[in-house]
């Protein structure tokens, strides 16, 4: 049986040096099925996503990475869920610049199930875009929730001083590529693509260097 996925889209403005005011679109995926489930990332802002959970039991808030705009809203999700909070331990350094006082309550390690409503969510380490980004596969239904590692048209950014250009190529040409075709890929930010639809683009990117 396929998940249940449910989408909310989140928008922040942030003041960028060199930008200006620039407004942040961030997708939170909550995953599983009628009675509990798994939110990926947690942004912005709390209320929309409580909503979207409509008092199922959350088993966690699992992050892709640490970056701001994914895990702003965390403690607040978490306190009205009532649900830990997972990162990937390489990518603490990334989350304590903004939540420098509060640590995550666990590790999302290469391999580890995460399992809502009978949903079963493998935890994939596609480093990278940072040191510690994760994705999220569901095998059966040929779905994966990647974060910030592979958007339509190419790679996360890796321009934050422990982002990794080589590593997110390897971590797309290794991890993601050699999926079934139909793989719908889940990013962030944007549109849904799939693997098919990405994978003739590879050298392309490579050469672009971004």
């Amino acid at each position: 049986m396929p998940p249940r996925v449910d989408l909310v889209s989140t928008i922040a403005s942030r003041d960028y040096p060199g930008e200006g005011i620039v407004e942040v679109q961030n997708n939170v995926w909550i995953v599983g099925g009628d009675d509990e489930v798994v939110v990926i990332d947690a942004s912005h802002d709390a209320s929309p996503i409580v909503d979207a959970v409509g008092g199922r039991r959350v088993l966690a808030i699992a992050c892709t990475h640490g970056h701001w705009d994914h895990v702003d809203a965390a403690f607040d999700v978490q306190t009205a869920v009532d649900a830990p909070i997972l990162l990937h331990p390489a990518d603490r350094p990334v989350w304590e610049r903004t939540h420098a006082e509060r640590q995550p309550d666990g590790p999302l390690d290469e391999g580890a199930l995460l399992v809502a409503g009978g949903v079963e969510l493998r935890v994939i380490h596609t480093p990278g875009h940072t040191p510690g980004s994760v994705s999220f596969h569901h095998t059966a239904s040929y779905a994966l929730f990647d974060g910030d590692t592979l958007f339509p048209g190419g790679p996360g950014s890796t321009g934050d001083e422990l982002g990794d250009f080589e590593l997110i190529i390897a971590s797309i040409r290794e991890r993601i590529l050699p999926m079934p075709p139909q793989t719908t890929l889940h990013p962030g930010h944007g549109d849904s693509t799939t693997v098919g639809e990405e994978a003739p683009h590879l050298e392309e990117w490579i050469a672009r260097g971004w």
